[in-house]
Formats: C-alpha cells, sequence, structure tokens
C-alpha cells in the first residue's frame, strides 16, 4: 500500500485519480478548497478506511503553511505528491500576496507546498512528485521578462512562462534530491471546473470545444496513476500524451534559467 497525497483531489483529473488509487487499495490524503466536494467526493468511495481530506486555500502563502502544517501533523511519509490544482482566467486576478491568482495556484503553490512537505517525501523509499499542466513541451521557448508579476497580465503570454516553471521545479527537485522522482503531466483537453473564473461566454465556448476534442477524465488520469505507482521510470520526465505512459520526454533544460525561477520561487516564500 502506497501512502499519496492529491493537491486537487476534489474534483476533475485528480478525484478520478484519487478513486482509483482508493479502489486499489492505498492510502489517499487529498487537498481541496471546497468542503462540501471534499465530503462528498470521500462519500463517494464507499468504506475506505484509508481516505481523508483537508479544506485548504492553496493560493497565498500562508493556505499553503497551514495545510503543510496540518499534514506533516498527521503523516510521517508521502510515496507520491501529485498537484492537479489549477485556475484558468484571463482577468488580473491577483491573492493577498499580490500575486496573479493563475500563477500562485497553477505553479507557486506547487512549489511551496513540496518544499515544506519534503521531510515526509525523503521517508518514503522513492518519494515523486507530479505536477499536471496544460500541453507544454519541455523544450517550449518563452520569455520569462514579467516573471513573477505579469504586469499587466496576459493570460497568452503569461500561459507559457508559468507552465514551464514545472519543468523547471521538476528538472531542480531531481538534481539535488537524488531519491526524489518529478515529472510533468499533460491533463489534455478534458472537461473539468479549470474554467470556473472565466466569463459566462468563456465557459460556453469552452464547453463546446471540449465536447468536439475533448478525450476522457479516465485518459487524462491514466498516466499519473501508473507515475504514481509504478518504478520503471527515473529522472524528470514530461507525459505530453493522456493514457500513454511508456511516451515519455526527459526533461532538459537550460541550467541558468532553473536558477532563476528558483531564486525568484524561493524569494516569494521562504521556502
Amino acid at each position: 500500500m502506497k501512502s499519496i497525497l492529491i493537491a486537487g483531489g476534489n474534483s476533475g483529473i485528480g478525484r478520478h485519480v484519487a478513486a482509483e488509487l482508493v479502489s486499489q487499495g492505498h492510502r489517499v490524503v487529498i487537498l481541496g478548497r471546497d468542503q462540501r466536494k471534499g465530503e462528498e467526493t470521500l462519500a463517494s468511495f464507499g468504506d475506505a478506511e484509508h481516505a481523508s481530506f483537508h479544506v485548504v486555500d492553496l493560493s497565498t502563502h500562508d493556505g499553503v503553511r497551514d495545510a503543510a502544517k496540518r499534514v506533516l501533523q498527521e503523516n510521517d511519509h508521502f510515496d507520491a505528491l501529485v498537484h492537479t490544482t489549477g485556475v484558468m482566467t484571463s482577468e488580473d486576478l491577483r491573492t493577498t500576496d499580490g500575486l496573479h491568482q493563475v500563477f500562485a495556484v497553477n505553479y507557486l503553490s506547487r512549489y511551496h507546498l513540496t518544499q515544506l512537505l519534503m521531510p515526509v517525501l525523503r521517508s518514503g523509499e522513492n518519494g515523486r512528485v507530479l505536477m499536471m499542466t496544460a500541453h507544454i513541451p519541455p523544450t517550449t521557448r518563452t520569455s520569462f521578462e514579467k516573471f513573477p508579476d505579469f504586469r499587466p497580465f496576459d493570460f497568452l503570454q503569461a500561459r507559457k512562462p508559468i507552465q514551464l516553471a514545472n519543468h523547471y521545479y521538476a528538472a531542480h527537485l531531481t538534481s539535488i534530491e537524488p531519491r526524489i522522482r518529478a515529472g510533468v503531466i499533460n491533463a489534455g483537453v478534458v472537461k473539468t471546473d479549470l474554467l470556473r473564473m472565466q466569463s459566462r461566454l468563456m465557459r460556453a465556448t469552452a464547453t463546446v470545444v471540449a465536447t468536439l476534442f475533448s478525450g476522457s477524465v479516465e485518459k487524462s488520469a491514466h498516466n499519473v496513476i501508473h507515475a504514481s505507482l509504478r518504478d520503471d521510470w527515473a529522472d524528470a520526465q514530461y507525459w505530453g500524451k493522456p493514457g500513454a505512459f511508456e511516451d515519455q520526454i526527459p526533461i532538459e533544460v537550460e541550467p541558468r534559467e532553473v536558477q532563476r525561477v528558483m531564486a525568484i520561487s524561493r524569494e516569494l516564500t521562504g521556502a
């Protein structure tokens, strides 16, 4: 039995990952922002004894610190930490830390939470950290000129550096933590509540597009589940094709860019 923490496991892809892992007899701890959804998720597992939920706000530094404190109080190790949290908005919405919500949730909270939970990840035999993003190969080139403030916020310009920061963190982790594996996984096009912060028109348009082109939640969750449980992968990897675990791309990025992004992340979070 493995112990797995899923940030964002009370809805969408994360919920399906949690359900599958619980059905296989693994222990799962879920973090989510919605108490009702969390309770409904646990109830959907039936009489599962090894599943729990914490309501948390991972969009702020204080919220991440509180989540880590509670998790560390109740757990002595995790075999995997899975980040499926995400928001999508074109509006310039800032957190109480002054950061844009897309940056705070889709990258920085992942770095911050992982750093704070490193003691319990190191306690496992082969700890792993998995981060879900939209399709973004590690070879993608973009400008980090506005990172991390993104003022004024332009979603199309900010999307790539925010998503690529996940690749950089995966590369950084594997370079300094020899017993930790890290990977980035493309979620694919699938119907979830990722667009909950968008306008009605945007949500309606996305629904039409998703209906025409989306895959299944099961396929999007496939690589996450396998990467959480299997040991036949190493170093920093990117899974770009949902449902195809064997289709892996090594994450090879410019070391100087990685160092710059990590330095900014440490300065912002203190972790």
